[in-house]
Formats: structure tokens, C-alpha cells, sequence
């Protein structure tokens, strides 16, 4: 039988390797530095590279199309689609001459003398010009939109739903800045895809302008939150940036997401039965029965998505009490062995919220092997 101290680190072990292979999937878009950016240009394949400033607004214009275009060349191993923050790092954008922003330039295969590229920044264009130049033959990937579209037909059934909590953007379609928000937008959307409770949309205020002025719209983007508990809504005043919705997000809702989608550590923790899992995970055997009945009082007064965690941290004390020592170090393995192997996201969404239960459980003194039955049990069930 393994040791508690043995179990511990192997555990933890395993879901540091989880943790990794959840956060390791690579943009489309690769980000050059000044670092890397001689060992990946100029070598063995074709590049087309955007030299960018945050701040610029062609450049926030330019993003999903660039990133639509590197979607779709991320199969094709004979050409890379990467970009270069000249705010980072100016030294690479003042060696390859760069004076204004967005400059896009193609280094062929062997050679750091690039062309410039002169053509319209789509996403179609830029495809063109790369096929012409690669002799690939790349169609552009259609990019589904997480965003959902509100209309004066449904409005009220979106955003006046109970069960969720809806941001909603008024823009104009000629409005510069609602441009420049667009991709930043969508990806607000797609990081809270998964969270069935949360809506990211939009309405077309210069077309519906009954619905702008019922929600006392006077400039584009407005941006008003709308959640369970407040259908009159409220004015978001935040930043635009991702990281600033992603926060607001996440505080106003319970939710725990990073800017890439993936849940964060404290994802399913929940805080209110922190005491009683403590005790649970001290108490002797005799003991366990009498807590594990005051867990399940607890978990009865839970709603919404904490009842689900809830039921889960139910179903893993029960396993802990039953199957012991040897069911730890079996689902340790099992977990390891499920590690190796790729996962799609929403099963690592899972994985990652399973595991955020467990830190819960990383206490200096544990009498019991329930620590790993968590973190194994928590891994391998969906």
C-alpha cells in the first residue's frame, strides 16, 4: 500500500501534466518574438508575417482576418502564418524596416529578404497571395460565430431568460470602434461557449433603432448587462481588452474561464462545504459516515451549477469511503494513462473542473488516501 505522502506527489504529478496538455494547444496564429523569430522564419518552410501594434486600429480590424487565415493554413506544413508585437519587440520590426502598422510581409522558404505585401487585408486576399507564392492551394476555413445575433424577434426570448446572464453590444456596422471591438468580441463569446448559463450577444442598434432607443443607446458600442437577477439591465463600464470582459464575466456570473476558454484552478471549488471536506478527509472511517451526511444537507441547499459540482464531490466522498487504498493507485494509473492521449476541449473542460475539486484536498496531514480517489475519480468519469 502506497504511503499518503507517495500519493500525494503522485497525484499531484499527474494533474501538473493535466494541466499542461489542457493549456498546450497552439494558436493559429504563431506569435514571434525576438527570440524565436530567426529559428522559425527563414528555415525550412515559407512565412507570412504580420508586424503589428496593439494599439492600432488597422491592426484590431485586421485580426480576425488574419487569424481566419491562419486557421486555415494551420495544416500546411510548408508555409507558417505568424505575427510580431513591435510594442514587445522593436527590434526585430526595425531590422526588417517596419514603419507603420499593420506591415505584412512574405519571407519565402531559406531566406530572411522579405516581400511586402501590397494587397487587401482579407482573408481571401491574404490566401491568394500566399497560394500564389507557396504554390499551396488553400481555401479559406469558414469560422462558425459564438456570438448570438439578437433581432426585435428574439430579443425578449434571449435576453430576458431567467436562467441566464446576457451581455448584450449595440453597435453600428460603420462604427470604427464596434469594428475594432468585433474580434475581441468573438472571443469573449467563444471562451464562455461551454457555459450554458452565459450569452454573449449582439444587436444591430443602427438597424433596430426601436430597440437602441428603448435601452437609451446614444453611442456605438454600448454594451449592457443583463443578468438573472436584473432583467432592466445594467451599463458595463469596463475595459474592452479580453482579459477585462473575461473578469467581469467571471465575477458577475460564478463562472471561471481564462481568455482562451480553459477553466481556471478554481473552477467547482466550492466555497461554502471547504470545512466539511476538510473533516471529511481527517475523520477516521467511523467518523466519515456522520460527515459525508452533513455534506449531503449541505449540497441539498446548492443550486444551479454548484448543485452539479456539489453532486460530484457527493459521489467522490462515497467512492472514497467504499473502495480504498487500492482504488486510489489503480485510478492514479488510469489517470496517467489517459493523460498521454489528446483530449477535445470540452472534455478537457471537464478535466480541468474535476481537478480544481481537488486542491481542496492538498491538506498537510491526510490519515486516507480519499486525496487520490478525488483526483483519479475526478479525471476519468464524465
Amino acid at each position: 500500500m502506497w504511503s499518503s505522502k507517495t500519493t500525494m506527489m503522485l497525484a499531484i504529478a499527474a494533474i501538473a501534466l493535466m494541466m499542461f496538455l489542457s493549456s498546450a494547444s497552439a494558436d493559429d496564429v504563431v506569435a514571434l518574438t525576438e527570440e524565436t523569430f530567426e529559428n522559425e522564419v527563414g528555415k525550412d518552410r515559407a512565412a507570412l508575417v504580420e508586424f503589428y501594434a496593439p494599439w492600432c486600429g488597422h491592426c484590431k480590424r485586421l485580426a480576425p482576418e488574419y487569424e481566419q487565415l491562419g486557421a486555415s493554413f494551420k495544416k500546411t506544413k510548408s508555409v507558417l502564418i505568424a505575427k510580431v508585437d513591435c510594442d514587445e519587440h522593436k527590434s526585430v520590426c526595425g531590422k526588417y524596416g517596419v514603419s507603420g502598422y499593420p506591415t505584412i510581409q512574405w519571407f519565402p522558404k531559406g531566406s530572411l529578404e522579405p516581400k511586402k505585401y501590397e494587397g487587401a487585408r482579407t482573408a481571401e486576399a491574404l490566401a491568394a497571395f500566399v497560394n500564389i507564392e507557396a504554390g499551396t492551394n488553400v481555401k479559406i476555413a469558414s469560422v462558425a460565430s459564438s456570438v448570438v445575433v439578437l433581432s426585435p424577434n428574439n430579443f425578449d426570448e434571449v435576453v430576458f431568460d431567467e436562467t441566464k446572464d446576457v451581455l448584450v453590444e449595440f453597435y453600428a456596422p460603420w462604427c470604427g470602434h464596434c469594428k475594432a471591438l468585433a474580434p475581441i468580441y468573438e472571443k469573449v463569446a467563444a471562451a464562455f461557449n461551454l457555459d450554458k448559463d452565459v450569452v454573449i450577444a449582439n444587436v444591430d442598434a443602427d438597424k433596430y433603432k426601436d430597440l437602441a432607443e428603448k435601452y437609451g443607446v446614444s453611442g456605438y458600442p454600448t454594451l449592457k448587462f443583463f443578468p438573472k437577477s436584473n432583467k432592466a439591465g445594467e451599463n458595463y463600464d469596463g475595459g474592452r481588452d479580453l482579459d477585462d470582459f473575461v473578469a467581469f464575466i467571471n465575477e458577475k456570473c460564478g463562472t471561471y474561464r481564462d481568455g482562451k476558454g480553459q477553466l481556471t484552478s478554481k473552477a467547482g471549488i466550492i466555497a461554502s462545504l471547504d470545512d466539511l471536506v476538510k473533516e471529511f478527509v481527517s475523520a477516521d472511517s467511523n467518523e466519515k459516515k456522520a460527515v459525508y451526511s452533513r455534506l449531503e444537507e449541505e449540497v441539498k441547499k446548492l443550486k444551479g451549477s454548484s448543485a452539479r459540482h456539489g453532486d460530484l464531490y457527493l459521489k467522490l466522498a462515497k467512492k472514497g469511503m467504499e473502495k480504498g487504498a487500492d482504488y486510489a493507485k489503480n485510478e492514479i494509473q488510469r489517470l496517467e494513462r489517459m493523460l498521454e492521449k489528446s483530449a477535445q476541449q470540452k472534455q478537457m473542460n471537464s478535466l480541468s473542473r474535476r481537478t480544481s475539486y481537488l486542491s481542496l484536498l492538498d491538506l498537510p496531514v491526510i490519515e486516507e488516501p480519499f486525496l487520490s480517489v478525488q483526483r483519479g475519480d475526478m479525471i476519468c468519469n464524465s
